[in-house]
């Protein structure tokens, strides 16, 4: 049904985030409540679907996620994206300056997930989305 299509949709997806596992929002609840390192990836709408949803990719276990370093990066991670969706985006790029920074520090490798936002930001300058966008990615691709 319709959670075995959505998860089929992210497992392809990973590679367009440079990251081994993507979670959707239910398993990374779970995973989050369990301890788990997890980072907010994005909001996306794939293919097939007509809602967007959180996303999210699992990075290490318990003792990772409860490193500080992890935990600084999570924080000014959440900053960025908050800045990203509120279409500040010269805040949004000073976060993610602070989180490049940070993820080289903790050897989680984000570069693609950064290169990715860093593209959208400069378009988004370019091009501004309306004042009610709600920070959805829409793919295009399964």
């Amino acid at each position: 049904g319709d959670p075995v299509n959505l998860a089929a949709r992210l497992e392809s997806q990973s590679k367009n985030y440079g990251v081994k596992i993507v979670l959707g929002p239910v398993t990374a609840e779970r995973a989050s409540a369990d301890g788990f390192a997890t980072l907010e990836l994005d909001l996306i709408q794939v293919k097939g679907q007509s809602v967007g949803v959180s996303i999210h990719c699992l990075l290490g276990d318990r003792n990772f996620a409860a490193r500080p370093d992890f935990q600084a990066l999570k924080a000014r991670h959440d900053e960025f994206l908050a800045a990203y969706r509120g279409q500040h985006w010269d805040d949004a790029d000073a976060a993610m300056t602070d989180c490049r920074r940070m993820d080289a520090e903790t050897g989680i490798e984000l570069d693609v997930l950064y290169d990715m936002y860093r593209e959208r930001i400069d378009e988004y300058r370019e091009s501004p989305p309306p004042a009610d966008w709600d920070g959805v990615f829409v793919a295009t691709t399964k």
